[in-house]
């Protein structure tokens, strides 16, 4: 859409500058003050079209600039996310352990209840 607006703006420019060299050839004067009078439209449409450019060029870079933190931001938030998900994972993962580490230490006590009452009778 930018570079659209830069067209219709460049479009416009140039419409302006051939209807003042258009005005200029077809008003009635000297041959040496009409060609310094389409050299000075000349000038001054090129002076038009070349800070056109340039602002379209701000434009560009700026929107680029913009689109680059987006992109920057997004991916630094995904990362950040993906790495409390595996913090959370190997949290869950350690507790689970924990606990299976406990129950098997549990029955093991139990088990040795169980054979010391059979090696007493």
């Amino acid at each position: 859409m930018g570079n659209n607006n830069s067209n219709v703006l460049i479009g416009i420019l140039a419409g302006t500058a051939i209807g003042a060299t258009l005005g200029i050839l077809f008003a009635p004067d000297k041959g040496s003050n009409t060609r310094q009078r389409i050299s000075d439209e000349a000038l001054a449409a090129r002076d038009k079209i070349a800070d056109s450019a340039i602002a379209a060029r701000d434009s560009i870079a700026n929107k680029a600039s913009h689109l680059r933190d987006n992109i920057v931001d997004t991916v630094g938030y995904k990362a950040q996310t993906l790495e409390e998900k595996v913090e959370s994972i190997v949290s869950d993962a350690s507790h689970t352990a924990e606990d299976v580490i406990k129950t098997l230490e549990d029955k093991l006590a139990m088990l040795k209840e169980k054979n010391k009452k059979l090696k007493k009778s």
